[in-house]
């Protein structure tokens, strides 16, 4: 006697459709790139920006060329001398010249000076709106920050770097130093 094993019958289709899922409307897209993060150190967080406030200010634009730096130190002169400032005429013509002469080279199509004064003292800042690559700035820096520093009104003066170019300044005295005893002038 053969016996069926329980359960087995004849193979008959299901009354029901089996679950399956909805086709989609849309085909799936690929997930789209991500921009790149910029890196940020933990330590320094978000790099300030220049704020001058409270003082006497103006913003003088170039085309970055060859002239510029005789037409800014020219326009510079011209702002200083309404300001009042007669004295340290050659230290503040030198000083124009190497800054926007170090932002022209920086590369870019303008520069911009930014010219303020306080208590005697003018901020010269050459700004030039094209980011170079590091080791160009480098070398260029030390050779400007020397020549800046010969100067004999220069406070202080230094170099920053940030999205929206490279920026030189300088610090300087608007009062030339007094007259040392036994020493002559020309």
């Amino acid at each position: 006697m053969s016996t069926l094993p329980e359960g087995k019958g004849p193979k008959v289709p299901p009354s029901y459709p089996p679950n399956t899922p909805k086709p989609q409307k849309k085909p799936v897209e690929a997930p789209r790139p991500q921009p790149a993060a910029k890196p940020t150190s933990a330590l320094l967080g978000p790099r300030p920006r220049m704020r001058i406030r409270n003082r006497r200010t103006t913003a003088l634009t170039f085309r970055a060329d060859a002239w510029a730096a005789g037409k800014a130190a020219a326009r510079t002169l011209a702002q200083v001398g309404e300001w009042g400032y007669a004295a340290a005429q050659e230290d503040l013509l030198s000083a124009v010249r190497l800054l926007v002469e170090g932002a022209v080279t920086g590369g870019g199509k303008r520069v911009s000076v930014h010219l303020a004064d306080q208590d005697g003292l003018i901020l010269i800042v050459a700004l030039s709106h094209q980011l170079t690559s590091a080791q160009t700035v480098v070398g260029q820096r030390d050779g400007l920050l020397a020549q800046l520093v010969a100067l004999r009104t220069v406070d202080s003066c230094g170099t920053d770097t940030a999205e929206d170019g490279h920026r030189l300044w300088a610090l300087l005295d608007a009062a030339p130093p007094p007259h040392r005893p036994g020493t002559t002038t020309t």
